[in-house]
């Protein structure tokens, strides 16, 4: 049973559930569905499965009418009887596992060998261990993602890892995408500029809110006038729109004014726009280019008979990139406004007001726009801001969200108290701008329903370490991309040793209850470092840990920005001899693979936290009944090529 399809007829999902019982042996594929422990339904004999499927049949039939979604508002797996089963096991596994904890939020890479005896030793379950170290990195991953769990051969993982492998799986959102409708071929005009990523993405999304915009205008006679893009950047997604054969109307708004300047010339290209003309003459404008002429004398020149040289026009000498383009309104055609600002809520009051005020649709008595909000990986809050416009204006009658950076996500509950040992702080970097984002409670942060801010009295809460794992594409990983930035995160964390030996950064301690003997507890729970910013470096510099250390220090004391902490690195690290550097680099070299193997199960562990953050914005649809009719979760995009593939969805209620 696919719950991964765009919104179909209410035949196609009958059609779903009847093939679903015809193929009962697919649900013991090597897949995140096969590791669920066994439900009862899986268990039934063929009368009871077959029954069961009549009671779906007629749950789904009573229901045509109203849900447009696909069968499972969220696409979990096949294990668990109903989404309320799934959502409260899995707030209850996000809050009770320790491993969950330790490897989402509770331990940081940089601080893997400022422990002793090390990271590794510290958070690993010991009967884990000698399994781990025995396995090559490629063949871990395998296990964590891709074996069928009851086929692994010798050597036999433990039982309690296998256990946690399939606890992460069984509460991993299902990203499987399989779209067999054929998408219209963007043309390459449109196309410009686009990667086959972005190719991808743009195709589907832009068929995918078509047919969801058709389906709200069939099901509830509500047509969607405008399409307003959140965050729209360089506007692929809205010039595909706009363009035939779609022919939508386009509201993209983008805080950047270089990605609005560059989406102009764009939509110019793809004959969206038209170029305005320009009337010059050309004797002053060649007089200007040659620098022969000053610039005051040669406005005078031109302006002092106009109506002789130019037709009643005045010299126009600015360059043809700043003089921009026009966007001219045709009936059945598609157009584009942009609006350039920062979105910090998700209120379009003033959108709205310039839509309804537009000549075009004053003229055709459509000064009543009917809005859907959109978004292909909108970062962090604008992600929520987009979700919450369904909510705060009426005119908005749809939202289709693809989120995207959730580390860039602020925190709505605030730092937790640290009485818990799994609950590293996101400390602020000593060399970094910004104030801790865990103690700005940002309304506007995680968590967005009532259900994950209330959760056991205290709600739940997600790092920026966890939040910044749930970014990762683990099933993407090959041998050669994996063992890059294995080596990068290596390099990273011996000379994260390096500044702490060498009193560039101290040892920071998150509960100041002492030990017997006066000394705080030196638990890699209790004690970290504090980061040090210093970002990519030149692909020269990955190819020895030397170079590393070498390019990592001139960038530390070459940036103007940070002065302070510049002569600090300075002081601390401009004697540090080639010697020193390979005797670091012959100490930690051997353990490397303790490293890769915790960042992937960092990176596997963290499919829960983004099923978490996507499980939450569903959740803040469903706790608003008496404006919200449907609202699902499925995916959009191939994994493959776009791991970021799960868009939350909402229709507005019907007013009566």
């Amino acid at each position: 049973m696919s719950s991964t399809s765009p919104p179909t007829s209410c035949t196609n999902r009958l059609r779903r559930v009847t093939s679903w019982a015809e193929r009962p042996s697919a649900r013991s594929s090597a897949s995140a569905s096969s590791a669920c422990s066994r439900s009862p339904r899986a268990d039934a004999s063929s009368g009871d499965e077959e029954l069961w499927v009549r009671l779906r049949i007629r749950r789904y039939e009573a229901k045509s009418g109203t849900n447009m979604g696909p069968i499972k508002p969220l696409p979990y797996p096949d294990c668990w009887d109903s989404t309320e089963a799934y959502v409260e096991q899995l707030l209850k596994f996000a809050t009770t596992s320790h491993t969950f904890q330790v490897l989402c939020g509770g331990v940081h890479i940089l601080d893997f060998f400022t422990n002793e005896p090390g990271l590794f030793q510290g958070i690993i379950p010991k009967d884990w261990q000698p399994y781990i170290l025995q396995c090559e990195p490629m063949r871990f991953l395998d296990l964590l993602m891709r074996d069928d769990l009851d086929k692994i051969q010798d050597p036999q993982p433990p039982e309690s890892l296998l256990k946690y492998i399939k606890d992460i799986r069984r509460f991993s959102l299902a990203r499987e995408f399989s779209s067999k409708e054929k998408l219209p071929k963007l043309t390459r005009l449109v196309s410009v500029g686009m990667k086959p990523k972005k190719v991808h993405e743009v195709s589907n999304f832009a068929k995918y809110v078509d047919t969801l915009a058709s389906n709200i205008s069939t099901e509830y006679q509500r047509e969607v006038t405008h399409f307003v893009d959140f965050g729209s950047g360089q506007n692929y997604l809205g010039r595909a729109l706009a363009s035939s054969p779609y022919n939508k109307q386009i509201v993209a708004v983008e805080g950047r004014e270089h990605n609005i300047v560059g989406a102009k010339e764009l939509d110019m290209r793809a004959g969206i726009s038209e170029k305005r003309r320009v009337i010059r003459n050309k004797k002053l404008w060649m007089q200007k280019l040659n620098g022969t002429t000053p610039e005051d004398q040669l406005e005078l020149q031109g302006a002092s008979d106009p109506a002789k040289d130019l037709g009643g026009y005045v010299p126009d000498f600015r360059p043809r990139s700043e003089v921009g383009t026009i966007y001219v309104p045709e009936e059945g055609k598609g157009f584009i406004r942009y609006i350039e600002g920062r979105l910090e809520s998700g209120d379009l009051t003033d959108v709205i007001n310039q839509l309804e005020r537009e000549p075009l649709a004053v003229e055709k008595g459509r000064g009543d726009p009917s809005l859907m909000a959109i978004s292909i990986h909108s970062c962090g809050n604008l992600s929520h801001h987009g979700i919450r416009s369904l909510i705060l204006n009426p005119r908005v009658q749809a939202i289709a969200i693809v989120g995207c950076c959730y580390n860039l996500m602020t925190e709505k509950l605030g730092p937790p108290t640290y009485k818990t040992p799994y609950m590293r702080p996101s400390l602020q970097a000593l060399n970094g701008r910004v104030v801790r984002e865990s103690e700005r409670r940002d309304p506007h942060g995680f968590p967005m329903s009532d259900r994950l801010c209330n959760y056991n009295g205290v709600g739940l809460r997600l790092n920026i370490t966890a939040r910044m794992m749930a970014c990762q594409a683990p099933q993407n990983w090959t041998e050669a991309e994996s063992d890059a930035f294995f080596t990068r995160h290596f390099y990273r964390a011996v000379l994260q040793k390096m500044f702490l030996d060498r009193g560039v950064i101290t040892k920071v301690y998150h509960n100041d209850e002492l030990a017997d003997d006066g000394n705080p507890p030196q638990s890699p729970f209790n004690m970290s470092t504090n980061p040090v910013i210093i970002g990519s470096l030149r692909k020269s510099c990955y190819k020895t840990f030397g170079s590393y250390v070498r390019g990592a220090i001139n960038k530390l004391t070459t940036n103007s920005e940070y002065h302070e902490y510049c002569d600090i690195i300075s002081e601390k690290m401009i004697d540090v001899t080639d010697e020193e550097i390979a005797r670091y680099e012959e100490s930690y070299g051997p353990r490397k693979r303790e490293l890769s193997a915790i960042w992937s199960l960092m990176a596997f562990s963290a499919m829960v936290t983004e099923s978490l953050i996507v499980t939450d914005r569903w959740l803040f649809l469903r706790q608003h009944p008496n404006l919200v009719q449907d609202s699902w979760v499925e995916t959009v995009f191939d994994y493959r090529e776009s791991p970021r593939n799960l868009v939350v969805v909402g229709v507005k209620r019907p007013i009566s």
